[in-house]
């Protein structure tokens, strides 16, 4: 049987390169080459033991790629065709599908909705720091990506981007909106240029790192607060007039940051929540208005499907939004652990690490 190398969960903090089966093919999967991936938090959160999965699993949700083989049932795609999959890979015809919510797409059980999402890649299924990476559902995920786009270019689409853009979505920016955004990592610089597509006339990060607040800037931010350096919810309360922000967006998963994107809310406003958040979350009383501040607190979890990608990798082609000041560093995948160590301890400047195959 063909074997290919890829990163494996081993144990709490070890993620190590090891060879594995080349994946069959079903009839509605595509079996891809790996061409470039990345490392994502989640990732971390995973070789800390901090999220679970089967020792073994294979790790990593944000595939670019050729496809290699397409199952019997798949068509509309050729081999050796340059794609990308999302890193939520929904059926399409799941409840949660059909409902309009495809990063949902879970199982139902006798107790009610229990949501998976569709974070399959590195999650339940096998992912794609790998040399190959079998996509299920092919038809529903697979997004050729544009000619004159490199893998660099669209690396970020999978999930970061696609993370960020749905912040600012859910807020529901207008024309004229001021929106802050709290944490300026790869997600929040992400929801910074979505709030700026959208139309937000002035966003303010929050931040502490210069070289992320330098990007940010980059990105759409009008004013940067520095929080080591001042309190930030006073700070955006004086830069608002006492008004408060239109959308806060919340992108490191604390209850500090959550608080405070909270506390900054003019009345009638939105907090747009993209943290992933490990306890359990307090809403202060006077924070939320005593529940009579017509206030809208909105989740996400990366959209995917190809739809979602091909809209994604229409941004990067007009050119209105440059995501490649995001990555910092590149690996080959025989160098994968030493990535991992790069970006687990945040060292050197890291944003996001492009790992070649």
């Amino acid at each position: 049987m063909a074997r290919m190398k890829a990163a494996v969960f081993v144990e709490k903090n070890r993620i190590v390169l090891e060879d594995k089966p080349i994946p069959d093919v079903g009839p509605m999967d595509a079996l891809i080459r790996v061409t470039t991936t990345t490392i994502c938090g989640t990732d971390v959160h995973i070789l800390k033991g901090e999220y679970p999965v089967e020792k073994g699993l294979t790790i990593g949700h944000e595939p670019v790629g050729v496809i290699e083989k397409l199952g019997s049932a798949v068509t509309g795609f050729s081999e050796g065709q340059r794609v990308i999959a999302g890193a939520i890979t929904p059926s399409g015809w799941s409840n949660a599908c059909l409902c309009g919510f495809c990063s949902q797409d879970g199982a139902g059980t006798r107790h009610g909705w229990k949501p998976i999402g569709g974070w399959k890649f590195g999650n339940t299924i096998d992912g794609c720091q790998a040399e190959y990476v079998l996509v299920p559902d092919a038809m529903a995920n697979l997004a050729p990506v544009p000619d004159g786009l490199t893998d660099e270019q669209v690396l970020m689409c999978p999930d970061i981007m696609s993370t960020g853009f749905a912040g600012a979505e859910n807020g529901g920016i207008r024309i004229g909106d001021t929106v802050a955004v709290f944490a300026q990592g790869p997600i929040g610089l992400c929801a910074t240029a979505g709030a700026k597509l959208l139309g937000a006339t002035r966003i303010i990060t929050v931040d502490a790192v210069a070289a992320r607040m330098e990007v940010s800037r980059r990105l759409g931010a009008d004013e940067v607060v520095n929080f080591r350096e001042v309190n930030p919810v006073e700070a955006i309360m004086d830069l608002t007039d006492g008004r408060g922000v239109d959308v806060s967006i919340e992108a490191l998963g604390t209850q500090a940051t959550f608080e405070a994107a909270l506390r900054i809310l003019r009345p009638g406003g939105t907090l747009s929540s993209l943290g992933v958040y490990s306890t359990d979350l307090r809403i202060p009383l006077d924070a939320f208005s005593a529940g009579l501040g017509d206030n809208a607190i909105k989740t996400a979890l990366c959209p995917g499907g190809k739809e979602r990608m091909r809209r994604m990798m229409e941004v990067i082609s007009s050119g209105r939004v440059d995501l490649k000041p995001l990555v910092t560093h590149h690996y080959k995948l025989d160098d994968i652990e030493a990535a991992y160590d790069l970006f687990s301890h945040q060292r050197d400047g890291v944003l996001k690490v492009a790992i070649t195959t």
